[in-house]
């Protein structure tokens, strides 16, 4: 709990939470963010799955890009969020199943990307089963994190570290 009461009292963090702008600014980068890097993977994932098959595979690629742009905004404003009220993430275990979903989801969009994307040999024709299991839980990842972090607003115990008494 000493190191949540040190975090908290940096001028980084007092700013973070105290400034409307900061703290705004960052909550809505982070929305903005998830939103392209959610998206670029449920447009890939629905691909895959069938959706749009007039659409090349391998077109997908050109998310890709976008995807890892998007990666870093939400990563830089994430951190940001966290700075701000770290005792609140970091003492829910929501917190925990939200980086969970959201890495795992990258390990199987990269996995995606690897394996379909690479060439134009998959654009003629439907994706082999492995790849559209991948792409299904690709899309409960994604569902998960979104989900998790949008309870985090709502399931903390512990808004700030001097708020637990000693």
């Amino acid at each position: 709990m000493e190191t949540l009461l040190w975090l908290e009292a940096t001028a980084l963090s007092i700013w973070l939470r105290e400034s409307g702008p900061a703290f705004f600014g960052s909550l809505t980068l982070h929305a903005l963010g998830m939103a392209f890097l959610v998206g670029s993977h449920v447009a890939t994932d629905l691909r895959t799955l069938g959706v749009a098959p007039g659409v090349p595979l391998s077109l997908m690629r050109r998310f890709r890009p976008v995807a890892w742009l998007a990666m870093v905004v939400v990563t830089a404003s994430g951190v940001s969020l966290l700075l701000a009220y770290p005792t609140k993430a970091l003492t829910n275990p929501v917190f925990y199943v939200k980086l969970l979903a959201v890495a795992l989801a990258i390990v199987v969009g990269r996995v995606l990307a690897t394996s379909l994307l690479r060439s134009s040999d998959s654009d003629a024709q439907p994706s082999p089963p492995r790849a559209k299991l991948l792409a299904g839980l690709s899309l409960l990842l994604w569902a998960g994190a979104i989900t998790s972090g949008r309870l985090l607003a709502y399931t903390y115990r512990v808004l700030m570290a001097a708020d637990v008494s000693p």
